[in-house]
């Protein structure tokens, strides 16, 4: 698959090496959130995660990774801890939970559904890339074009960055892992809005797109050749899928230590109410996420600094 006449198979993009990549894994909005929070705490205590040498980002993840190398993790930091969503309201009989999360949740079954029904990752791919397809068909253009201004809003700059920057998606047609960088010919604005598209399918010229964590919900070895490596998953390292199936982050890391990389890993407290099932996409507790994250990455500075530097 090739656009602007260059391929973004994940097959066959170069592997680089380098001192320090950042790996950001998906979370939804709460874990966009607890990301920020962490990047700036550490920032705050000397650490600016933001010159990384390579920055891979899945869903969530993406976003972020286009957030913090278009503004400061700092202003960012702040702006999630002062923004005042509406008061969660939701339809009577619905468990409190707003109305906004019944897709997610919905979502969520189907996809369950799914990687029950797949005899591994690749056949689930290409079954969740159908699914996605058939929900993408049901709904017109409207739906795209808004999914990709909100995207847009999300993000402080439409460039790619100087960095190396990866963004993941899988190729809806076919299950292909995806990796798109500044020379995909995809602007970056829909290389996100690719990577978070975890239910209908995101169309970029004549190819459609599903969420990023379906190749793995870090991708954590896409850093392969990095000497040092800091992982952050809201999810804690989880995985929806089998564990045979090698989708988890500890299978990741086994394999970017066994290439004789440094990996450290940061997850959100173990009782973190913000990252559990729909919830995530809760954005009245992004504020809560956003502070859990800085002090993490506050009282974590040491022992990252001696990864980092």
């Amino acid at each position: 698959m090739t656009v602007s006449g260059r391929s973004m198979s994940d097959r066959d993009r170069p592997r680089i090496g380098g001192e320090r990549a950042l790996v950001l894994g998906g979370g939804g909005s709460t874990g966009n959130a607890w990301s920020i929070g962490v990047i700036a705490g550490l920032l705050d205590a000397g650490l600016d995660m933001t010159r990384a040498d390579l920055i891979v980002g899945t869903s969530a993840g993406s976003t972020t990774a286009a957030q913090i190398t278009g503004s400061s993790p700092t202003e960012l930091f702040a702006a999630t801890i002062a923004a005042a969503p509406q008061p969660r309201t939701a339809p009577a009989g619905s468990g409190g939970q707003p109305a906004a999360i019944g897709p997610v949740a919905d979502q969520m079954e189907r996809s369950a559904r799914i990687i029950a029904a797949a005899e591994n990752a690749a056949d689930m791919r290409r079954k969740m890339g159908a699914a996605a397809i058939e929900l993408a068909a049901a709904s017109d253009d409207a739906r795209q074009a808004q999914w990709r201004a909100t995207v847009a809003a999300r993000l402080p700059n439409h460039d790619w960055p100087e960095c190396l920057l990866l963004i993941t998606a899988v190729d809806a047609d076919t299950g292909e892992a995806v990796v798109f960088d500044c020379h995909s010919g995809v602007e970056l604005v829909d290389a996100v809005a690719a990577s978070c598209s975890s239910g209908p399918a995101y169309r970029i010229g004549g190819h459609q797109f599903i969420d990023g964590g379906y190749r793995r919900n870090e991708n954590a070895d896409l850093a392969a050749g990095y000497e040092r490596v800091l992982v952050l998953s809201p999810f804690g390292g989880s995985s929806r899928h089998p564990q045979g199936w090698g989708m988890q982050l500890a299978a990741q890391v086994d394999e970017l230590r066994a290439c004789g990389s440094r990996v450290e890993t940061i997850f959100p407290d173990i009782d973190a109410e913000y990252m559990i099932g729909a919830i995530v996409m809760d954005p009245t507790l992004r504020p809560l996420a956003a502070q859990a994250g800085y002090d993490q990455g506050k009282a974590l500075a040491d022992q990252i600094a001696e990864l980092w530097r």
